[in-house]
């Protein structure tokens, strides 16, 4: 008779603070493994299709200017999510309030189509804010006033601000001489973000990004803000006992990350495509998530995983282009990367533990 082994978690008494921030490289390592086994069940050289993902995209200057350009809205909704999830304030919509800004920053800009000034740049990029945070502010007062659950509501608005850029890019903001196409007018040169180095399509929004890096660490280590965000988020009740509003943490934290979406919003649709079109966005929205994570809910760390993430986004399309591989690959990619990370968390708070039951013959 063999003792049957039951495997079972149990809780660690001192989580490791160093595998806290290891278990992000771990979760890269096992991925990369990952990735090995599925070019090999798709037939193709795992070393050629690793440096089509990973080195090529960066090994000329322009490059390394996209990578910027892919990073920049990854990194800045990775910010602003970072800090609602600090709160345990689950915003998922990030790519619906995204577009939102997206619509709002572009119907400024076609408003604007005719004129010139240094003005109107601006005004995309806060009218971008305002529909993200106006987006966001319906997953907030769901959530204070009905209790809805945000994760639901905020994913499922993202699929009606999906619908809603449809159905302006076939009606209202349709470009009149495009020749029935599902596209706005090309915005006019004052509408256009600047560009940082000539012949590279990088902007000021990276700098824009770089800037909500250190807003946000700021924010969550110097104000009493970031301090109530992690209170809440860590011990909820003893924020309660310290006086701390629940629904206002809610509220600021949805609006934040939803204007701050807003801004990667207006950002893409006035920098790197500058127009209105039926999609103008890859899936930012979600893979903030996936930064946000990696980046262990630190801006700093989001900022290295941004980059990251969006050198995958890179790789995804030379691996198209030079090995005919799927652009789906790239999903694949961000997902491995994001259940390595949630079982490496698992471990970190948890052990294995083989425990005797019955017995078998």
């Amino acid at each position: 008779m063999l003792p049957r082994l039951i495997p079972r978690l149990e809780k660690r008494q001192t989580p490791s603070k160093a595998m806290i921030y290891l278990s992000p490289l771990l979760a890269i390592f096992l991925t990369l493994i990952s990735s090995v086994v599925l070019f090999l069940i798709m037939n193709v050289s795992p070393l050629e299709a690793l440096h089509a993902f990973f080195i090529k995209p960066i090994s000329t200057i322009y490059g390394l200017t996209e990578l910027a350009v892919k990073a920049t809205p990854l990194v800045l909704i990775g910010v602003a999510l970072s800090l609602g999830f600090r709160a345990g304030v689950w915003n998922i919509g990030a790519e619906g309030q995204l577009i939102l800004g997206g619509i709002f920053g572009g119907a400024t800009a076609l408003f604007f189509y005719e004129k010139t000034g240094f003005y109107i740049i601006p005004l995309i990029l806060i009218a971008g804010v305002v529909g993200g945070m106006l987006w966001a502010g319906i997953v907030a007062f769901l959530r204070t006033k009905f209790n809805a659950n945000e994760i639901l509501t905020s994913l499922m608005l993202s699929y009606v601000a999906s619908l809603l850029l449809n159905l302006l890019i076939h009606g209202p903001l349709k470009d009149p001489d495009g020749f029935n196409f599902p596209e706005s007018r090309l915005f006019s040169d004052s509408a256009l973000l600047p560009i940082l180095y000539d012949g590279t399509r990088l902007h000021i929004g990276a700098i824009i990004a770089l800037l909500a890096v250190g807003l946000g660490w700021i924010l969550l280590s110097r104000t009493l803000l970031g301090y109530q965000i992690k209170v809440t988020g860590d011990a909820p009740a003893a924020g309660e006992y310290a006086g701390f509003s629940h629904s206002k943490i809610i509220w600021i934290t949805l609006l934040l990350s939803g204007g701050v979406a807003g801004l990667a919003g207006a950002i893409e649709v006035s920098g790197p495509i500058g127009q209105l079109l039926p999609t103008i966005s890859p899936g930012y929205g979600f893979t903030a998530i996936i930064v946000a994570y990696v980046g262990r809910l630190h801006p700093v760390g989001v900022l290295f995983a941004g980059l990251l993430l969006a050198l995958t986004y890179l790789g995804g399309e030379t691996a198209q282009i030079s090995l005919k591989l799927p652009i789906a690959v790239t999903g694949v990619f961000q997902g491995l990367l994001l259940f390595f990370l949630l079982a490496s968390d698992v471990l970190i708070h948890y052990r294995i533990q083989f425990g005797k039951q019955g017995a078998i013959a």
